[in-house]
């Protein structure tokens, strides 16, 4: 067996010379990432504690300066900034001449295509969308996550192989994703991840008001064979009273949330009247047992009901098309608990971020370089700038 050693990346020719616009969790983690396939970051932005102490951990040597400097020094430059803030940012850097012709433009967001980089692709610029289908901690852990992650890839055809090949030397599995098709795609990350957190949070604070002392260690094996059955099975992994036609059971439940968690009533009959749409759907739910079990969820959210004016469905909401609930009313805004599935400023609890992966927080354009906002995060994503996630989403 040889015993020789393998070649530090850092004493290979590096291909190209990386920047980050924002040195939030995802920023940080694909530029440590892009440094170990042989490319040379030289440059990040972010000027608040968190974004320097994230920085200093994440990309030891690499200066913080403003976002046109770091176009000014990088071949490749993540733009990994909140949605709402991206179209701004690019337009900025475009009409102030801060972008290079031919030089690589990446964002992180999964909201957007490569549409939102059209400025500086007027500007000479080549515009990739890459979205890492990941949550991250600000941590050197996430670039060991980062191997097997899928990438949300939207490019010009023209660009596509250079997308992917990026996305494979830092590990990732490229998923081709449709200009068109971004929207839809981001928003079944949100309601697969984000809206998970909120449901296991909310779990959890039920279970340690019923007196359990490790609700996270009970939870934890449950909760890893629901999301694995779901993954091989989809609905035929469906148990529970709602999929069993159990009226009974879940008038319990409501009645007992109604009055220890109110605020989880209206989560918890979105989501029954989601279940027992699937499980009729699947042959799972009987239609003999449909009935009372719909009734329960209707009386539930009645005039008299917990949910009230603004509760998880309005006065259409209770039954769909299909005989059993629609998922929303005109009042669905309640369903999940002020979440709409988007990554706002920071509110996360634990999160990090997700699925906002744009989300790094930079400046608001290319000018206001140092008008970076105080950080938001409280132990929980985006403690950056504007945000981190992106991801958020990143999830980001």
């Amino acid at each position: 067996m040889s015993t020789s050693q393998q070649p530090d990346p850092r004493d290979r020719p590096a291909r190209l010379t990386v920047g980050a616009v924002g040195a939030g969790r995802v920023g940080s983690a694909l530029a440590a990432s892009l440094r170990l396939a042989g490319h040379r970051p030289v440059a990040v932005s972010g000027v608040s504690d968190a974004s320097r102490r994230r920085a200093e951990l994440m990309l030891p040597d690499v200066p913080l300066v403003p976002p046109a400097e770091v176009l000014q020094r990088a071949d490749l430059v993540l733009l990994t900034v909140p949605d709402d803030t991206l179209p701004g940012l690019v337009a900025g850097l475009a009409e102030t001449g801060a972008v290079r012709p031919g030089q690589l433009l990446v964002h992180t967001s999964g909201r957007y295509g490569a549409k939102v980089l059209d400025p500086a692709l007027r500007a000479g610029a080549l515009p990739l969308a890459l979205h890492p289908a990941m949550t991250f901690t600000g941590t050197p852990v996430d670039v060991q996550r980062l191997a097997g992650c899928s990438f949300g890839v939207t490019a010009p055809e023209e660009l596509r192989l250079a997308a992917e090949a990026l996305v494979i030397e830092m590990g990732g599995e490229p998923e081709w994703i449709a200009e068109e098709m971004r929207p839809l795609y981001h928003a079944a990350l949100a309601l697969g991840a984000n809206h998970l957190v909120t449901l296991v949070a909310q779990s959890m604070e039920l279970l340690r008001g019923a007196g359990v002392e490790a609700p996270d260690r009970m939870l934890g094996p449950l909760l890893g064979a629901a999301l694995d059955n779901a993954l091989r099975s989809g609905d035929a992994a469906l148990t529970g009273p709602v999929a069993r036609g159990d009226a009974g059971t879940v008038a319990a439940h409501v009645g007992e949330l109604r009055r220890h968690a109110p605020q989880t009533v209206a989560g918890y009959l979105a989501m029954a009247r989601a279940t027992a749409d699937r499980a009729l759907a699947h042959g799972l739910l009987k239609p003999e047992l449909a009935e009372d079990l719909l009734g329960v969820l209707a009386d539930a959210t009645g005039p008299t009901g917990a949910t009230g004016p603004t509760g998880a469905t309005g006065p259409t909401g209770a039954s769909g098309p299909g005989g059993a609930s629609s998922a929303t009313g005109p009042t669905d805004a309640g369903a999940a608990g002020g979440s709409d599935g988007t990554d706002g400023p920071e509110h996360g609890h634990h999160g990090h971020d997700d699925l906002d992966h744009g989300h790094d927080g930079p400046d608001h354009n290319a000018l206001d370089h140092g008008h970076h906002g105080p950080d938001h995060g409280h132990g929980g994503r985006g403690d950056d700038d504007l945000g981190d996630d992106g991801g958020d989403g990143g999830n980001r």
